[in-house]
């Protein structure tokens, strides 16, 4: 099956690579173009008034002409069961990936793609790379060519016990067997995005964008005309609050639900297959094998209407772009979790007896935030009285977070499995296997030795490095069970009991 055939991507990715590199540039291109008055280096209509046009148009020209010269040198082929590519025009560059350590293959289907019918392949192996990039990226392939990459990473990994011919009735068999769990309705897409925490990147990306121009963005004049706003009195200035923040909130709803449009789960080959997105439709794909732990996360508003987020944290590779923190299922229902759960994961405990942390560790969920609120509250109150009087809420308020931690804490053992539950604000529950965890720690503070009491922190791999769960403040008893339990497996790693103040 294996061929030395040698093939070319689509000619649309020296269009793709022109836009990816004037994307990466356009704030700086704008900012020059703004700083030399768009061009104009006289008003008199003279031919050398139009050079800074002729220059944009020259770098414009280039880029494209950079685009088509990556396009032209870029070649990938099966040779030796590996996936070979070769690019670069002054320096030839060859990279050799066995399809024995690719993990996965991952599609996007981007603006420029669906027309022609085309898709991004991302290339997966064990492990990944530091920069949490795709090993390899094949920017525009036909869907049959992307088909044709599958078919040879099954028939490499299988030809030593397989014969070529069994391996594609197999992988066609498998098939058939494609088993769909998951697709987001519009009713909970809509309910992800009007509570999602979108609002939060909105601002970022003001704040980046006005970094880049603060040497020409009025300073000065923006704060006199604020003092004379303030002036107009309190209500204008919540009314302008609320409008800015009702268009960001409505900015965050519309990017979400074009991110997560026509959400979808399958299962294929011991593989979960999540396909997402309206103008981008991204495929991605997370064999059974890598995923590390199972996360239940339930924020305070979406748990009040019964919703809950199921993450999973994933080993090596690129999967999430950003992270290893895969959503599962971004949103839905708590009541319909356990039986699509139970088609992925089988024999996992989702009903576990927790372990509840005693009455005497609540004290340690709230203490030490009241010693970084006191000064702060004591600074408000004193410099913004009387309004800041309000600032004594904080202790109040942060008590009764504390003893809602506390009341969530909680751990259970079930077979070769640990779950943890706790919460910072949001309501947190994990699922680990005992041979996932690769470090388990015991630690006593001074105050937690009077009192009795411990807490463990375990870590799992996710992404290049790892993710760590907290049970915090258990009975000393149970700390030390949690880590006879583990012991056996790995002994070497485990930390004993380490004092801290």
């Amino acid at each position: 099956m294996m061929s030395n055939e040698k093939y070319k991507l689509h000619p649309i990715t020296a269009i793709i690579n022109f836009v990816k590199v004037l994307k990466e540039l356009i704030l700086p291109f704008i900012v020059i173009i703004v700083a030399n008055g768009f061009g104009k280096s006289g008003g008199d209509g003279s031919w050398y008034s139009y050079i800074s046009y002729a220059i944009y148009a020259v770098v414009l020209i280039s880029l494209l002409i950079s685009g088509i010269i990556k396009w032209k040198r870029f070649r990938y082929w099966f040779e030796g069961e590996e996936l070979r590519i070769e690019y670069g025009l002054f320096v030839k560059k060859k990279r050799y990936i066995p399809f024995e350590r690719i993990q996965s293959l991952n599609y996007t289907e981007g603006i420029f793609h669906r027309p022609f019918g085309l898709v991004k392949v991302k290339v997966e192996t064990a492990g990944g790379g530091p920069t949490k990039e795709a090993d390899a990226e094949l920017t525009a392939i036909t869907k049959n060519a992307a088909e044709q990459i599958k078919k040879e990473m099954m028939h490499a990994k299988n030809k030593q016990s397989v014969h070529v011919d069994e391996v594609i009735l197999e992988v066609e068999e498998q098939k058939d067997e494609t088993l769909s769990i998951f697709r987001m309705s519009m009713k909970d897409l809509l309910i992800l995005a009007s509570t999602s925490g979108g609002v939060g990147v909105f601002f970022s990306g003001i704040a980046v964008f006005a970094s880049q121009f603060s040497e020409f963005i009025p300073y000065e004049a923006i704060y006199s005309e604020l003092v004379i706003f303030i002036r107009f009195g309190v209500l204008m200035i919540a009314l302008a609050i609320f409008a800015l923040l009702l268009v960001a909130w409505l900015v965050s709803v519309v990017l979400t639900l074009i991110n997560y449009y026509a959400f979808t789960i399958i299962i294929e080959d011991e593989e979960i297959i999540m396909t997402r997105g309206l103008l981008e439709k991204k495929k991605i794909t997370l064999p059974l094998s890598r995923v590390q732990g199972i996360r239940i996360v339930e924020n305070p508003l979406r748990q009040l209407f019964g919703y809950a987020t199921v993450i999973v944290d994933s080993a090596g590779g690129s999967l999430a772009e950003k992270d290893e923190s895969i959503r599962l299922l971004p949103l839905i229902k708590k009541s319909k979790i356990n039986p699509i759960l139970e088609q992925i994961f089988t024999e996992l405990p989702l009903e576990p007896n927790f372990t509840r942390v005693p009455k005497r560790s609540r004290k340690f969920f709230y203490r030490l935030d009241f010693i970084w609120i006191i000064p702060v509250a004591a600074a408000v109150c004193y410099f913004f009285y009387p309004y800041g009087l309000f600032a004594l809420l904080l202790f109040p308020l942060t008590f009764l977070l504390g003893v809602w931690q506390h009341k969530t804490a909680g751990y259970a053992i079930e077979n070769q499995r640990l779950i943890a539950q706790y919460r910072t604000f949001s309501k947190v529950t994990v699922w680990v296997e005992k041979r996932r965890i690769q470090s388990m720690t015991k630690h006593t503070t001074y105050f937690q030795k009077k009192s009795d009491v411990s807490s463990i922190q375990l870590t799992i791999k996710s992404g290049v490095g790892g993710a760590t769960t907290t049970v915090p403040s258990i009975e000393k008893e149970d700390a030390d069970q949690i880590l006879s339990w583990y012991e056996p497996l790995k002994k070497s790693t485990i930390e004993k009991e380490q004092p801290s103040f």
